[in-house]
């Protein structure tokens, strides 16, 4: 019949789009795998020169909610498998080990917390329990010319002063401002500190050591105005983020008993070995900041970059017990900066701690809804309540 012969023919005609649009669909689903792939390999590798170095903090911090597209990707291959075994397979098999990698991250925090606790306990002893406490609104106040610090207070409820955090800020020593790190400030005022977060002068109009006086200045008017600001000038900790760190661990080695603590996360310590390994290739043009900031090169500043170096300041039974925060394939600051430190803490008998985490790069911290942002805060958390009971 007529209409048998003509139905076969519509069917063939059509069979060549329906696989060719078949193909296109597994052809995208393969890109798709590829690019979760590339981004999820983050998390193991370091970032490219070429790349924009946030992509690797993207990936390590939110990889858990990153790795639902790639899961619905390899789902999607998995259901054209059998009509295109070959493209669809391996965007199955790209995206499973994309998903692997994206949500590594969380399974290594997870494995590396539950050794955190009794890791900070051996170095630093036990945290004593929150007081309770009320955190009040920011107040702003000139400790020096021309120079600023924002003050959280805080009133325990036992009436009795709270330990202070001075937070020197981040930014390659030209660059960052005091309000860096303001939610993670109000943090530790509800865990019962008191936080001054600092301004300091910027380099190159101001190189080293600016910042160490401006930071001492800082910690001279707090101690003087104590009593109105509700704080214990016995109980200090300072505590700073990449070039902040490096301030911090310059200045509170400096001897002062008032300083029960320093924290330093993702910072370099000795600064002739930081010159060393700059480049002006890199994600920084880390040579030309470290001209900014000392000068030149190490050659005839020696003194200069040995008071900026506070790995050369460790003194046993002199310097504080030290937090060091790193993740190990940060491309901005080596990680085998803080591995050094450790070592000379730990040739001098000080009580320290690095908390090195393996998918981690510059910044990990930033928000607690990643691995090494909740991570960061436990430990940060137990030092401080640790070296300022």
């Amino acid at each position: 019949m007529p209409g048998r012969k003509h139905t076969p023919k519509m069917i063939r005609r059509g069979a060549g789009p329906v696989r060719s649009n078949g193909m296109l669909l597994s052809l995208l689903l393969l890109a798709l795998a590829l690019l979760s792939l590339g981004l999820a390999l983050l998390t193991v590798v370091r970032v490219p020169v070429w790349l924009n170095w946030r992509a690797a903090l993207l990936a390590g911090e939110f990889g858990w909610l990153l790795g639902v597209a790639p899961l619905l990707v390899g789902g999607t291959a998995w259901a054209r498998w059998p009509d295109d075994a070959g493209v669809a397979g391996t965007a199955v098999a790209l995206s499973a080990l994309a998903v692997g990698l994206f949500w590594l991250p969380v399974g290594r925090g997870w494995w590396m917390g539950r050794k955190l606790t009794p890791a900070l306990t051996k170095a630093f002893g036990a945290a004593p329990p929150r007081p309770a406490v009320t955190p009040g609104p920011v107040q702003t106040h000139d400790y020096a010319p021309g120079l600023a610090l924002d003050f959280y207070p805080v009133r325990r409820a036992d009436g009795r002063p709270a330990p202070c955090v001075v937070m020197v800020h981040g930014g390659g020593w030209d660059a960052g401002d005091r309000a860096q790190l303001a939610g993670f400030n109000r943090r530790l005022t509800r865990m019962g500190f008191a936080v001054a977060a600092i301004s300091y002068r910027l380099a190159p109009k101001h190189p080293w050591p600016a910042q160490r006086e401006d930071t001492l200045a800082a910690i001279a008017w707090l101690k003087a105005r104590a009593a109105d600001l509700g704080i214990d000038p016995t109980r200090l900790v300072l505590a700073g983020r990449s070039a902040g760190g490096q301030i911090a661990t310059a200045v509170g080695y400096s001897g002062d008993p008032a300083v029960r603590g320093v924290v330093a996360l993702y910072a370099p310590h000795d600064m002739r070995f930081a010159w060393s390994v700059s480049r002006e290739d890199d994600a920084l043009n880390s040579l030309k900041l470290m001209r900014q900031f000392l000068g030149g090169p190490p050659e005839g500043r020696e003194e200069i970059y040995d008071t900026a170096s506070g790995q050369a300041l460790v003194q046993p039974g002199r310097t504080p017990p030290t937090l060091l925060v790193h993740g190990t394939i940060d491309t901005l600051v080596w990680v085998r900066h803080s591995r050094r430190l450790a070592a000379r803490l730990d040739e001098a008998g000080v009580p320290h701690c690095l908390l090195e985490l393996p998918w981690a790069t510059h910044a990990c911290e930033f928000t607690t809804l990643g691995p090494a942002g909740r991570l960061t805060a436990r430990a940060v958390a137990h030092f401080l309540a640790a070296v300022t009971k």
